[in-house]
């Protein structure tokens, strides 16, 4: 468990509020009383709080991924050459995961992230098999102190032409989220939704009514190839387009889909490894270069660990890298993403996508204290010019000095806190190798004659 809430003065660090009122200070103080930030700017006062150097770090908000399927973390090295890819390894190994398996998969992920300088995650858990795997799930979160959305969702393959009829949702409703205090008030519920990529039109239209009636957040997986099954002008008709409806993917998105997602503030979740692995159907750099400019808030995301590390930091530099208009192409007068764009997809935008604008995301005063120190005196980062440059270009997950989420820290002086990180692996590990040896080949180890379990692309 994380320490408790303090008070406390990050000094003389170079801080980025992703304010834009605030905007960048090269050299400033955050106050944080009781989880909650009380002041930004220089020479601020002390009094009661415990000093946090700050110097030769930037300071920035904890860093937030809007889509991430948790069960699956300890897979996410099961990709083999040969064909053997995502959707492969998780056909072979969804029904094969038990309760005890999604807890250590969702520890993994939670520790993983909080090492990393993340402080909120969109656990998209579209495997829920069961009562059992949502609360070991659950449990994963209460014990973390990660900020969170838990959406439940669908058993994995569940057939496209049968509704999903969450018959779990209200015990879990009950126990888990009536009383906020059970999750410290960290982690609100969701659901995720096939949508029609992966149901039938009428089964899509049915578990959305019934969520529309629950009032909960839907996020969908919409289309990343053509044809587009999805129609966003048809959702917006239909009542389902706004703040609490979060788009997926949505590589094949039409002018008309983009300007109804404008029109009702329905936010874009952009797993940009994922469509540029996944999105065989055209360019997905076109994609975000065109959702930019419809004025979309668009947020980043890791989809899945065998996809792409959850690491917000690669993301930002991935996609920066990525999104640049190409000459002779519709694309040639859309604007260059900057670095402070690409840190706002990672922060607020995040926050934003997940409901949560004015909760985190930001330094603002009077938000809850989710906050990322990074050092920039490491042969990575030095010498620190730009501060937002560094962030994108240099910064990695080794940088990441100390993290703190709703006022406790997560991670101090380059360690976790609260995480049993030996036990966190070797559970996973003990997982793995169980999954693998059910699953059979191509995912059964072998050895290396020491006895230690390996990977082969065949059995041995």
């Amino acid at each position: 468990m994380s320490e408790a809430r303090g008070n406390y003065l990050f000094r003389n660090g170079a801080v980025i509020t992703v304010d834009r009122k605030i905007g960048t200070l090269p050299k400033a103080d955050v106050l944080v009383k009781n989880g909650t930030i009380e002041a930004v700017g220089e020479n601020l006062d002390a009094a009661g709080a415990e000093i946090v150097d700050a110097s030769n770090m930037i300071v920035m908000p904890g860093m937030i991924d809007s889509h991430y399927h948790m069960w699956s973390t300890l897979g996410r090295n099961y990709l083999t050459d040969g064909g053997y890819e995502y959707f492969q390894a998780k056909w072979a190994t969804a029904e094969l995961y038990s309760a005890d398996d999604f807890y250590n998969s969702v520890s993994l992920g939670l520790a993983d992230l909080a090492n990393m300088g993340v402080t909120t995650v969109h656990n998209w858990s579209h495997n829920n098999r069961g009562p059992a795997h949502v609360d070991a799930e659950l449990r994963a979160h209460k014990e973390s102190r990660l900020r969170a959305r838990y959406s439940m969702g669908h058993i994995d393959r569940l057939p496209p032409d049968v509704v999903n009829t969450y018959d779990d949702l209200e015990r879990v409703q009950k126990e888990w989220f009536a009383d906020p205090s059970r999750l410290d008030g960290l982690v609100h519920l969701g659901a995720n939704l096939r949508a029609m990529v992966q149901s039938e039109p009428q089964v899509f239209h049915k578990e959305m009514e019934f969520m529309l009636k629950r009032g909960l957040p839907v996020a969908i997986h919409a289309s990343q190839s053509r044809p587009n099954s999805d129609d966003a002008a048809d959702y917006e008709k239909r009542g389902y387009l706004g703040p609490k409806f979060l788009f997926c993917h949505y590589l094949a998105a039409t002018d008309s889909d983009r300007a109804a997602m404008k029109r009702t503030s329905t936010p874009l979740s952009f797993s940009i490894h994922s469509e540029l692995r996944l999105g065989e159907h055209g360019d997905p750099r076109v994609a975000l270069l065109k959702a930019r400019a419809a004025g979309l808030t668009v947020s980043l995301s890791s989809d899945a660990s065998s996809i792409a590390p959850p690491n917000m930091l690669e993301a930002m530099r991935f996609a920066w890298n990525v999104c640049v208009p190409w000459k002779f192409t519709e694309t040639e007068t859309y604007p260059l993403l900057g670095f402070v764009e690409v840190i706002e997809m990672a922060t607020i935008n995040g926050a934003r996508a997940l409901g949560l604008g004015d909760v985190t995301g930001s330094l603002t005063p009077g938000k809850r204290a989710d906050i990322v120190l990074i050092r920039t005196n490491d042969l990575n980062t030095a010498p620190m010019a730009n501060i937002e440059t560094t962030v994108v270009q240099s910064a990695q997950p080794a940088n990441v000095d100390s993290v703190m989420v709703d006022g406790r820290f997560v991670k101090r002086d380059g360690k976790l806190i609260g995480f049993d990180v030996p036990g966190i692996v070797g559970r996973a590990q003990t997982s793995s190798l169980r999954i693998r040896k059910l699953a059979g080949k191509p995912l059964v180890p072998c050895c290396d004659g020491c006895g230690n379990p390996v990977f082969q692309a065949t059995a041995c």
